[in-house]
């Protein structure tokens, strides 16, 4: 019955936080629409939305949905913040500049702690600041930063955060979710959609008609939570205590990631980041609209930031040309191979080499099955 008091304490130190500020709860979109449904409070002057482009599909549903329902256009609503031309990635300059620009018509600002397609690790703490200087509400998903870097949620004063757990966390597909509320929001906010697991557990089955909300996070609780998703959870997260959390984990990870990226960027197959542009894209291409790809021989990038300290676990891999079918014969072939990676189309695989259980050798290895998927892949075209 309290399953989740096993899981809270692991969850907390995972994104810096009290225990207070952590409910283990529901899933991913569920707890950000609650997130939402108690944050953002549109006023005809400050009622947009900052996110970057191309944001988990189903976090722009959730923003356009949540904008029609106070009455808003979402094209009018929602400011969706693209890379430069001939970029992949968005600079934090230009996030500061949005944010100062466009700051007092801003309600909520939220970014993806680590973006799910390039895999960039936003600088969280200097987003937080600049929001909440403009008088912003800040928000975070960390679908794809918890379990997988640092974080002190509480210390960089964000607001709320919403998070899955079958991505670094290791529950698996459907697994129990968690959200994060500031303890400044303690005695002031209150759950809009009230559930009796969120009410205060002294009464809560002597099932008084009138609600009594747990101070903080877990007052959010509306149903109790799955006994078998939460230990599902607990065994990753006990694993994550023994080895020491998220210190070690993300000295290893640099290391591993670095490795890989070094031996990726080794293939002669390998195209520079800066060089795609000229010898492949169109400017429509880059920007997600049609496009004709210049035809060029079978290759790939990295789209994923090269400074480590923008970057978590993950390496994106952008194959070329674009919108061909080089991608998913590479990525058959990775399978045939054994190496398991992740195809986000039209042209993308994402390499993670996770800490927790993957080795140097798995990083050489991994390359060296890319290089003999595009080996083979160019002599069949012979």
């Amino acid at each position: 019955m309290n399953i989740a008091d096993t899981v809270t304490p692991l969850l907390a130190q995972l994104v810096g936080a009290s225990e207070k500020e952590v409910a283990c709860m529901g899933t991913l979109t569920a707890n950000l629409h609650l997130m939402m449904a108690a944050f953002y409070k549109p006023t005809a002057q400050r009622f947009k939305i900052l996110c970057e482009s191309r944001a988990f599909p189903s976090d722009q549903y959730a923003f356009a949905s949540q904008a029609r329902l106070h009455g808003y256009d979402p094209n009018e609503a929602i400011i969706e913040m693209c890379p430069r031309q001939g970029e992949f990635t968005l600079r934090e300059s230009d996030i500061m500049d949005l944010i100062a620009k466009e700051g007092p018509s801003i309600s909520l600002v939220i970014f993806s702690g680590v973006q799910y397609y390039t895999g960039q690790l936003f600088p969280m703490k200097a987003i937080t600041t600049a929001a909440k200087a403009q008088g912003c509400v800040c928000g975070w998903d960390l679908a794809h930063a918890i379990g997988n870097v640092p974080m002190a949620l509480h210390d960089w004063d964000v607001d709320f955060a919403v998070w899955c757990s079958y991505k670094y966390l290791n529950s698996g597909p459907g697994g129990i979710g968690g959200l994060f509320v500031h303890k400044k929001w303690e005695n002031s906010l209150l759950p809009q959609f009230a559930g009796w697991w969120g009410h205060d557990p002294a009464t809560r089955f002597t099932m008084p008609p009138r609600f009594s909300a747990i101070p903080g996070a877990q007052g959010f609780q509306q149903s109790n939570p799955s006994v078998l998703a939460t230990v599902s959870l607990l065994g990753s997260l006990q694993i994550f205590k023994e080895v020491g959390m998220m210190a070690p984990l993300r000295k290893r990870s640099l290391r591993l990631t670095s490795e890989l990226e070094m031996r990726l960027m080794e293939s002669r197959f390998y195209v520079p980041i800066k060089e795609v542009s000229a010898r492949y894209l169109s400017q429509a291409e880059i920007d997600g609209k049609d496009g004709t790809a210049q035809q060029g021989r079978p290759g790939f990038t990295i789209i994923t930031p090269h400074d480590p300290e923008s970057r978590g676990s993950q390496l994106s891999l952008l194959f070329l040309p674009p919108n061909s079918n080089v991608m998913d014969k590479v990525f058959n072939a990775l399978l045939a191979m054994g190496v398991v990676g992740d195809e986000r189309r039209p042209d993308v695989i994402r390499l993670t080499p996770a800490p927790l259980y993957n080795t140097l050798g798995d990083c050489e290895r991994a390359a060296s099955c890319l290089e003999e998927a595009f080996e083979g892949l160019t002599k069949a075209k012979l």
